[in-house]
């Protein structure tokens, strides 16, 4: 089957959020409760959430369809960090967060993940970024190898409040383009 990287459209917010919905949850540490996901889930991934991201010029949503049927997404964020963690541990800018990188269940360890990764990381260079940066949990060692394995290193760390517990994160980078 096909699959097609490209930037999403407003009418699939819908579909953002429900494909949110089933792969946030595996980026969680094994003591999240489902009560914190969900709240999570709503307050930062819903569809209203997924709207606002697409009218936003500083934010960029790539999306992998296979049959018109999203089954992977990203989103880049082009503002400079605010976090004086990730401010501190950066080593290039300018730089562009990856926020979310996130492929369904049903399509891991095909490749998709990777050819997503690709389709960011030249995104992130065409709109000015010479690094780009992103939090992981440190308890999610299968995204760490992942971006291990896509060319990103740790640089430092970072909290994230997921509903009622701090989680802690690595901050990592990879560099994508001439560093000024």
């Amino acid at each position: 089957m096909t699959i097609t990287i490209r930037p999403a459209v407003p009418d699939e917010a819908a579909a953002l959020a429900e494909l949110a919905a089933v792969t946030f949850p595996l980026a969680c540490p094994p003591s999240t409760t489902t009560a914190d996901i969900a709240d999570f889930l709503r307050r930062s991934l819903s569809e209203d959430n997924f709207r606002a991201f697409l009218r936003d010029p500083r934010r960029v949503l790539l999306v992998a369809v296979e049959e018109g049927r999203l089954v992977g997404y990203t989103l880049l964020v082009t503002t400079p960090p605010t976090d004086p963690d990730v401010t501190a541990a950066l080593t290039t800018l300018p730089t562009v967060e990856l926020s979310k990188c996130y492929v369904h269940p049903d399509r891991h360890g095909a490749g998709l993940a990777a050819r997503l990764m690709s389709a960011s990381l030249a995104r992130g260079a065409a709109e000015g970024a010479a690094a780009i940066w992103l939090g992981v949990n440190q308890e999610n060692s299968r995204a760490i190898r992942f971006y291990e394995k896509s060319g990103f290193r740790k640089v430092g760390t970072k909290t994230f409040l997921l509903g009622s517990r701090t989680e802690h994160d690595f901050v990592m980078e990879r560099i994508v383009g001439p560093s000024s």
